[in-house]
């Protein structure tokens, strides 16, 4: 049965704030932010199409979505956040892709599953708890959305800009939505993480990812605030 069929499961993640703190405090709790995310509830409600990169259509299984970001909104992070920075990302991603969206084919629920950027966005200001719905895309953009500074703070590339080829082929920053192999023996699980930062930049330019860049991996890992 197809994936898209079923309905593309949003799985809404608290997140860890990552704000430095003094040595002596290293072993305390971390504090989480309340994030919500616009149309997802509950972890594992289904997210809807109009955040959807592609959708289920009667002929060819899939077509191009209207791919708008939802609102994702979260509370004020503790004394000392001077940014937030935002990641969605899917958990799910088959690690082999030649049974992917082929006819009389299934990915395997036992294949060995990946990581997926769908959107970076960092250096949001303090006074920033939410981008609002359609900020960061209101439609699929043919090579990619540019990645740099917004009105929301720095945009760095999703993982669409491994993944595109031909006329697609592009840096695609900002935020793009979920578009799973249609046949796929599993649903994906769409995490939307907001970290609170002791920086007011982490001078992060050009096609910068979660994954690929070190002083971000870097910054992801300090300590929380107790």
């Amino acid at each position: 049965m197809s994936l898209i069929k079923q309905g593309i499961v949003g799985a809404l993640a608290l997140s860890a704030i990552l704000v430095s703190q003094p040595a002596a405090a290293a072993d305390a709790k971390p504090k989480w932010l309340r994030v919500s995310v616009d149309d997802i509830k509950h972890n594992n409600d289904p997210i809807a199409p109009q955040y959807a990169f592609c959708v289920a259509a009667a002929q060819g299984h899939t077509a191009m979505g209207p791919n708008k970001n939802p609102r994702i909104g979260w509370s004020k992070g503790p004394d000392g956040t001077q940014s937030y920075a935002v990641i969605v990302h899917d958990t799910d991603v088959p690690s082999k892709f030649e049974d992917a969206n082929k006819e009389g084919r299934t990915i395997a629920r036992t294949l060995k599953r990946i990581d997926f950027t769908h959107m970076v966005l960092v250096d949001i200001p303090p006074t920033v708890r939410e981008i609002p719905d359609g900020k960061e895309s209101d439609k699929v953009t043919p090579k990619g959305k540019p990645p740099g500074k917004t009105e929301y703070g720095v945009r760095g590339v999703n993982d669409y800009s491994k993944f595109m080829a031909g006329d697609m082929a592009g840096a695609y920053g900002g935020y793009d939505g979920p578009c799973p192999p249609w046949n796929d023996s599993i649903p994906h699980h769409y995490h939307f993480v907001v970290y609170a930062l002791d920086v007011p930049s982490l001078a992060l330019s050009g096609n910068f990812g979660a994954s690929e860049d070190r002083r971000w991996s870097s910054a992801r890992r300090r300590p929380a605030l107790a």
